[in-house]
């Protein structure tokens, strides 16, 4: 089971309605609206997506990777590497 498996219809519902943003941000090109307005809306969009990413990395850290590290091992092991790759790439984005 994913550690984000409770909350799986809100992160649905959430992406659904990024999904929407986005097709708004393409007619919004579609129909040469000005630049900062678009600009405004792919920042929204994007602090959307960074709001889903950050709860799934929470639901990960509480989850998965807190399981794997009472169980130790190279699988606690391997489990903190991942989580500390995908903040690195949060980071970077």
């Amino acid at each position: 089971m994913n550690g984000y498996t409770q909350d799986k219809d809100a992160y649905l519902k959430r992406m659904k309605r990024i999904e929407g943003q986005v097709r708004g941000i393409a007619k919004m090109i579609e129909d040469d609206k000005y630049c900062i307005d678009v600009l405004t809306q792919v920042s929204a969009a994007t602090k959307a997506l960074e709001a889903v990413a950050l709860g799934l990395l929470d639901e990960h850290l509480r989850h998965c990777v807190t399981e794997a590290v009472a169980e130790g091992g190279r699988a606690a092991d391997e489990k903190v590497a991942e989580a500390s790759a995908a903040i690195a790439r949060l980071v970077r984005s």
